[in-house]
């Protein structure tokens, strides 16, 4: 076999299958053979037009778990048959932000499936630096550790201690996560989130309070939460342009917030309201 079928976002709602060559790995790369591949909502926003960073075509994917099958002339760290999870973020390693230590902020950062072909096809050669071996974790689980590290970076960032006091808005896949690592550090979390659903979900499977953020009322039962007081920090993890130029009125005086979503368009927040919560 020599092709592979490869889906396609052709333009925006429009996906089609070719047959592409099987790639072969360059020097210092690995060449992976899919097994499972997640879809985020970086692809749904791509395959609506709706990404900021997306030309077309392009080949959807950056959640990937499969098995090496072939690997360059310069790849000695990894064999044939090893089950990796795909680091997706190529960075130069030149710029200032490289430099700086901040390899996610560099200035040419191309990320599979966004900027170049991604994972929804049967081969894919990666760099073997981009590769993460996963031993005999499952498949499923293995795709997820991207989001899953998407969502601790976030934690990092808001440096959430134990009995902090943490808004996580947004009950996706990366507010799930960020909820359930804050909680691991011992902060007191709450989830907000507007589907029902949702926060039936995640009352039933880390146990912390929801609330809904458009019903009246919600400042009042925020603070209920919080000892009388609106959150020492907010991750939000929506993608929702309201949502987040919202975000500067849920914060305490001295508080913190960390943007994890995106969306396609203007960010903007009332410049008093953020000068009277920023801190010191």
């Amino acid at each position: 076999m020599t092709t592979m079928n490869t889906l396609i976002c052709q333009q925006p709602t429009q996906l089609v299958y070719q047959q592409r060559p099987i790639p072969t790995p360059a020097a210092d790369e690995a060449v992976i053979k899919m097994i499972t591949v997640g879809i985020c909502g970086t692809d749904i926003h791509a395959w609506s037009g709706h990404q900021p960073y997306f030309s077309y075509p392009r080949v959807l994917g950056h959640e990937i778990c499969g098995d090496i099958v072939s690997v360059g002339s310069q790849v000695s760290s990894l064999r044939v048959g090893q089950r990796m999870a795909v680091i997706p973020y190529l960075s130069c390693g030149q710029c200032g932000a490289c430099h700086s230590g901040r390899s996610n902020c560099c200035e040419n950062i191309s990320v599979i499936g966004v900027h170049q072909d991604g994972g929804f096809c049967q081969y894919l050669s990666v760099p073997a630096s981009n590769l993460l071996p996963v031993g005999d974790i499952a498949p499923e689980a293995a795709a997820l550790i991207e989001p899953f590290a998407i969502a601790a970076h976030a934690v990092r960032r808001a440096a959430i201690v134990a009995d902090d006091h943490l808004l996580v808005v947004g009950a996706g896949p990366i507010g799930l996560g960020v909820a359930a690592i804050a909680l691991a550090d011992g902060a007191r979390v709450v989830v907000a989130d507007t589907s029902e659903q949702r926060r039936a979900h995640v009352a039933q499977v880390l146990g912390v309070a929801t609330l809904d953020p458009a019903q009246a009322g919600f400042d009042a039962a925020l603070r209920e939460q919080f000892d009388g007081r609106l959150a020492a920090k907010v991750i939000d993890a929506t993608g929702n342009q309201r949502a987040m130029n919202n975000t500067v009125n849920l914060i305490r005086h001295g508080g913190s917030i960390v943007f994890v979503g995106l969306f396609k368009g203007e960010f903007s927040f009332s410049d008093p309201e953020f000068h009277k919560r920023k801190p010191p």
